[in-house]
């Protein structure tokens, strides 16, 4: 148990690397014949998970302070099933690496990972010749891969960064261009992360366009991770007396919808010293306390927020009218369901919520201290959003906070550093 205070964030925040992006450098540094390093990785259980997975397919791992050596190239069956734990991201993706490189192997997880889908990315394996055996849809799953697929196109059944980039992995031997369309701007780490590691690719958002060739091994600055940033730049944006930097994170187009959406609410922040590295852009987020009006959020921004809506239904409680949230019904697969999980928090909180099966009605005011301790689900976001709906209207105490490790170790000493 934890218990999050009131308080306004000011100062400089430095975040963990990326874990969309670690988890993606990890994966081709093991493909790629030679030696890649990878600076400020993630180090969350998630990314450890990946860590652990390309180790037991054959890549040769050191690790000394920030920098992660691989010796990537020689890959092959692994001796045991891998454990994905809690990381759909580690599951997914390397289903599709394993099914496109000719390598049988096992995947299984936690609990909360064996109830996530696994059959929207085993369909299209299953469509490019791989056998795949899945526990009702969901792990343990066995992956008997191909070698040398032939390409071609694929077309996503919804927009996913995980399943789009489980098809690009699969194909990375492919002896013809993979085409994937039907894409709604999820992001597009992976796209990036191949170009830098020397394959040809285009990509608009809605279409893939990878051509055949070979993975050159590089050096990846990995920069802040926007989703860990989302909390601290929300808590200032509804908390008064806030003014608070977050340094060197990534701003992704595809990942910043939480800006967007918060922008258009009224937040008062800016983007400052805006540079690229190593294909991604990056920036200095500095944001302040102004009071926020309620909006709608849909479609293409919800595929470009997913991971951040717990918190925007943060921010929704404390805006003036009822924010509208739809298109988001895949939270519902994620370590918790997460609408429900949240619409209960803010509920506990005295915020009025209606659930809708796909969104959120949040009618903002009213929060106040809850009565009782606040379950988190095991779900790292979740505690972390309830973080920052403390920050104005505090405290909070929450029932696990072990669980915020899985994507943000150290996450509570650097939020009362901002508090202090």
């Amino acid at each position: 148990m934890y218990t999050f205070g009131a308080g306004p964030l000011r100062g400089e925040v430095r975040l963990p690397g990326d874990k969309s992006i670690s988890h993606r450098a990890l994966m081709l540094a093991a493909l790629a014949p030679g030696t890649s390093t990878i600076e400020s990785s993630n180090r969350g259980a998630d990314v450890l998970a990946t860590r652990d997975a390309i180790i037991a397919l054959g890549a040769d791992v050191d690790e000394r302070g920030e920098v992660v050596t691989v010796e990537g190239g020689a890959l092959h069956d692994p001796a045991a099933p891998i454990d994905a734990r809690n990381s759909g991201t580690t599951s997914r993706l390397l289903m599709g690496l394993c099914g496109g490189q000719g390598i049988t192997a096992r995947f299984d997880g936690d609990e909360s990972l064996r109830r996530r889908p696994m059959d929207r990315v085993a369909r299209p394996l299953r469509a490019m010749g791989v056998d795949v055996q899945t526990a009702d849809g969901c792990l343990p799953a066995t992956v008997r891969g191909i070698r040398n697929p032939p390409g071609g196109e694929f077309v996503l059944e919804l927009p996913s960064a995980q399943v789009k980039s489980a098809i690009l992995f699969a194909n990375l031997s492919a002896g013809g261009t993979v085409i994937v369309t039907g894409d709604r701007f999820s992001r597009d780490h992976t796209e990036r992360m191949l170009r830098h590691f020397g394959r040809t690719i285009a990509f608009d958002g809605s279409t893939v366009d990878l051509e055949p060739g070979a993975l050159a091994p590089r050096r990846v600055r990995v920069p802040g991770d926007f989703s860990g940033a989302a909390f601290f730049i929300t808590a200032a944006a509804i908390t008064p007396g806030s003014d608070c930097i977050v340094r060197d994170v990534g701003v992704n187009p595809t990942r910043i919808g939480l800006l967007d959406i918060l922008l258009a609410m009224g937040a008062d922040f800016e983007l400052q010293h805006e540079r690229e590295q190593d294909g991604e852009p990056i920036a200095d987020v500095h944001v302040r306390y102004r009071p926020l009006q309620a909006a709608s959020i849909d479609r293409e921004l919800v595929v470009r927020a997913i991971d951040e809506i717990p918190i925007v239904a943060v921010a929704a409680a404390h805006a003036n009218g009822t924010t509208r949230i739809r298109d988001a019904a895949d939270l519902r697969a994620k370590e918790s369901d997460r609408l429900q999980a949240i619409a209960q928090t803010l509920r506990v909180c005295g915020v009025t919520v209606v659930e809708q099966p796909d969104g959120l009605d949040i009618t903002g005011g009213g929060a106040r201290p809850p009565d009782r301790i606040l379950e988190t689900l095991d779900d790292h976001r979740i505690a972390m959003s309830i973080a920052a709906l403390a920050a104005p209207t505090g405290p909070h105490a929450i029932d696990n906070d072990a669980c915020i490790a899985v994507s943000f170790p150290g996450f509570i000493a650097r939020w009362a550093e901002a508090q202090a």
